[in-house]
């Protein structure tokens, strides 16, 4: 039998998980762990780059955990684990480190949006926050990672580590190959659609969170930008009306042209009060799973410990090897 490949993401537990963290990520681990060796990381330490509210963020970790089993990431089928409860991640970032140039960082672009956006909080972390996502990947000699659009190159300077660590000391790290998914789409801002919807974004008029109350939902929908236009007619020019038709046509497997033909005629604020009610519907089974698993959190946190225990055992044999081949000494277990 063959070995399955092993296949590795994760989300910064920053914000609230919303309608498109499901759409363009998380739905898509639900069919890849049946066919592949899963890890799906919360990556607690990413978020230490930005400012956090201590209790607030572990508070986040267990929801995110509980959050990926209820939309239906199975713990026996996929590892589940925070980031910070693995410690070869900091320490492998630490040698990669090493093999990293100070120019590679400076062209990241999203150190410098980031950077931007929050000019009284430029720190280390922030800058070398593609070293820490490479020791993610190869840490678990991942051969295949789902990446967006803004982490393809943090992807492709992952890559270049590995291939230079491998020059210099041996075929140690499997080259990560990027993981395009057949069917996916960018779900846009609600208010900005021109802009993607972003589960950090500090005005929530702007992203359907998956815990929102259906009553909140039917109000964003009813308050999102579309267009002094009549017509319902799918047309990217017309960010806002697309939008809100991709989210229709995902929630209810309508292909475009037929829920074109059912609004034929029909006012925008009838099809947003329809779209608010199927959203409502979309997202009430993994609420209703996400209510149940938080009245155990016992549960959860035994998931998140033995997809620890799992992590650390893959973990250890690579940065054991990788401190074996860069000169220091090998500790007893």
């Amino acid at each position: 039998m063959d070995k399955k490949k092993i296949i590795l993401s994760g989300i910064q537990p920053s914000g609230s998980l919303c309608i498109a963290n499901y759409i363009g990520a998380i739905r898509n681990w639900v069919s890849l762990q049946n066919d592949y060796d899963s890890i799906f990381l919360i990556v607690d330490l990413h978020s230490l780059s930005a400012k956090q509210v201590p209790a607030e963020l572990r508070k986040r970790c267990l929801s995110f955990a509980a959050q990926y089993v209820a939309c239906g990431i199975d713990p026996d089928k996929s590892t589940i684990a925070i980031q910070s409860h693995i410690s070869q991640h900091a320490e492998l970032s630490w040698v990669l480190n090493s093999l990293t140039y100070m120019g590679e960082l400076n062209r990241m672009t999203q150190f410098k949006d980031k950077s931007q956006k929050n000019e009284k909080n430029i720190n280390a972390a922030l800058f070398t926050y593609p070293v820490l996502m490479a020791a993610d990947i190869l840490l678990y000699q991942a051969d295949l990672v789902p990446v967006g659009q803004d982490q393809k190159q943090h992807l492709e300077l992952t890559r270049d580590i590995a291939v230079r660590f491998n020059n210099q000391y041996s075929d140690t790290f499997t080259i990560p190959e990027p993981y395009i998914p057949k069917h996916g789409s960018r779900i846009m801002s609600l208010q900005d659609p021109n802009s993607k919807m972003s589960k950090s974004d500090s005005n929530l008029n702007n992203i359907i969170s998956l815990l929102d109350e259906p009553s909140v939902i039917k109000k964003k929908i009813k308050r999102a930008i579309t267009d002094s236009g009549s017509d319902i007619i799918f047309d990217e020019k017309r960010a806002g009306l697309a939008n809100l038709i991709t989210l229709y046509s995902i929630a209810t497997s309508d292909d475009i042209s037929k829920i074109e033909n059912e609004y034929k005629g029909k006012m925008y604020s009838e099809f947003k009060n329809d779209l608010g009610d199927i959203i409502v519907d979309f997202l009430a089974p993994i609420q209703k799973e996400y209510s149940l698993l938080m009245k155990d959190k016992g549960y959860i946190q035994k998931i998140l410990k033995d997809g620890a225990d799992k992590a650390v055992n893959k973990a250890y044999k690579t940065l054991d090897k990788v401190y074996r081949k860069i000169g220091l000494v090998k500790k007893i277990r």
